[in-house]
């Protein structure tokens, strides 16, 4: 894993400790220590990066996931039909609908034909 370093200058820490009156010995493990802290911190951040196999692990999870919230999104919309259609016939069962009486319009219409034999009507005198 290559590290990246945050950009620390120990050189011009050193000396402007030291122009603040601060003993060289002292300057110089001051900045020691810190360049150390700043490591670690780096390190620490590093260690929290996602990777490339991260990435692809967590779409795989994730596809998964999916494909069962799919699954199970089917049962209940199937469980839910039958119920449903369960509950009509119940009701149809018990509460059978009324027959359709079409109103007179609707049925068929024909004109009168003229009357012909045998329907009492007398034959044509000759």
């Amino acid at each position: 894993m290559a590290t990246i370093a945050i950009p620390f200058d120990t050189l011009a820490f050193v000396k402007e400790l030291e122009s603040a009156g601060v003993p060289p010995a002292q300057a110089e493990v001051q900045a020691k220590v810190l360049s150390g802290v700043l490591q670690r911190v780096e390190e620490a951040r590093l260690k929290e990066l996602v990777t490339k196999g991260d990435l692809e692990l967590a779409k795989v999870e994730l596809r998964k996931e999916i494909e069962a919230a799919k699954v199970e999104t089917i049962k209940w919309v199937v469980a839910t039909a039958i119920v449903i259609l369960g509950g009509v016939v119940t009701i149809n069962r018990f509460f059978p609908p009324f027959p359709i009486h079409y109103p007179p319009f609707a049925q068929e219409m024909r004109l009168p034909t003229a009357p012909t034999h045998g329907q009492g009507v007398p034959a044509p005198s000759r």
